[in-house]
């Protein structure tokens, strides 16, 4: 057991490795193209006006799009979605088309890619972020929404999937 004042990232990382998170496939798309990441760091903000959050790492520019496009939808994965998952977080080395290509997109109101079989979709207008550290947090007022059907969700717990 680690007990300490002094936080190192490595020790950060460990500690937020304990906490068990949805996964989620995050998309965009507009003048600044088309893009997906795998994300964790998502949560609901406020159900009046429905909202909700999710961080993107600032450090790679093709983050940006996210700020350029002005939408993201946020993508909910059930369990049969781990290699889309790999895919989109960059682990496979697919090209964005072919990430895209493995699976079935529709769109709801914003334009940004939506996956029909998620177990949620969030479908968003970007109406703030906020740069700290490493990352963007994008706030995402909800313009459209997909609730489907009650699967097991795709989880992340200590550095891998997991399933409830």
């Amino acid at each position: 057991m680690l007990k300490t004042n002094e936080i190192e990232p490595r020790h950060y990382r460990d500690a937020m490795a304990r906490f068990a998170g949805a996964v989620h496939v995050v998309t965009t798309d507009g003048p600044a193209g088309k893009r997906g990441v795998t994300a964790i760091a998502a949560c609901s903000v406020s159900d009046n006006p429905p909202t909700v959050l999710v961080c993107l790492n600032r450090e790679n520019p093709n983050n940006d799009s996210f700020v350029k496009n002005g939408v993201f939808a946020l993508n909910t994965l059930a369990a049969e979605h781990q290699e889309l998952s790999n895919a989109f977080s960059g682990l496979t080395g697919l090209s964005p088309e072919e990430r895209f290509a493995l699976a079935r997109w529709e769109t709801i109101a914003t334009g940004a890619p939506t996956l029909p079989d998620a177990l949620a979709v969030f479908d968003c207008h970007v109406v703030k972020t906020v740069e700290l550290g490493t990352h963007r947090v994008y706030f995402g007022q909800v313009a459209g929404l997909s609730i489907g059907d009650k699967s097991s969700p795709l989880l992340y717990h200590e550095r891998g999937y997991r399933v409830l």
